[in-house]
């Protein structure tokens, strides 16, 4: 492990994805970035990108902007920019199999069904990096396309609101602590 961290986001570009469920991952990182002071503006690696520090670490914060099926590229060129191992990286996605509020992290896995994670698998040629999924909820795999790109019911909005904090002050913990820790703290559901 470095003393450099990327955390990236998941998400679509422009307007019409602005706060859809599908942008989570973009979300984190903007809450990120405001703990932080630093703003995700400058263009780079095909990405939306922001150095900051913490805990005494470089950080990345990073968001592809290419639709979501294509976000490994961007992951790949940053990681390989700055030779970051994939033990220096945490990919943050919404996920349907969650319910809404929930986060989960892992240290690494199967991409789940998700496109974004599967093609930065697929770029990296790894599937071993740390991943922090927050929960969207779906009732219906049928309806998936449309409920990811949809803004949430006003009642489940508040639900989605904290996990996005809780998302934070996980990566946070990651950065810190390392992903046992942060998975130990954060998988559990919270009273």
């Amino acid at each position: 492990m470095g003393d450099m961290r990327m955390v990236v986001g998941l998400g679509n570009p422009g307007d019409r994805y602005l706060d859809t469920r599908h942008n989570m991952g973009f979300m984190v990182i903007d809450s990120l970035a405001d703990a932080l002071k630093i703003e995700v503006g400058k263009r780079k690696f095909g990405a939306r990108f922001a150095l900051g520090e913490f805990a005494d670490k470089k950080l990345i914060l990073l968001k592809p902007w290419q639709f979501m099926n294509r976000s490994g590229q961007a992951v790949a060129t940053a990681a390989g920019f700055y030779r970051l191992d994939v033990g220096d990286l945490l990919v943050v996605s919404d996920d349907l199999d969650l319910e809404p509020g929930r986060i989960r992290l892992r240290a690494k896995g199967s991409a789940g069904g998700h496109n974004g994670l599967a093609d930065i698998a697929q770029k990296l040629g790894t599937n071993e990096f740390a991943r922090c999924r927050v929960g969207i909820g779906c009732s219906d795999r049928q309806e998936a396309v449309s409920y990811v790109l949809e803004r949430p019911k006003k009642g489940q909005k508040p639900l989605l609101d904290s996990a996005v904090e809780r998302a934070r002050d996980a990566v946070f913990c990651w950065i810190e602590c390392g992903i046992e820790t942060a998975m130990n703290e954060f998988n559990r559901v919270s009273e």
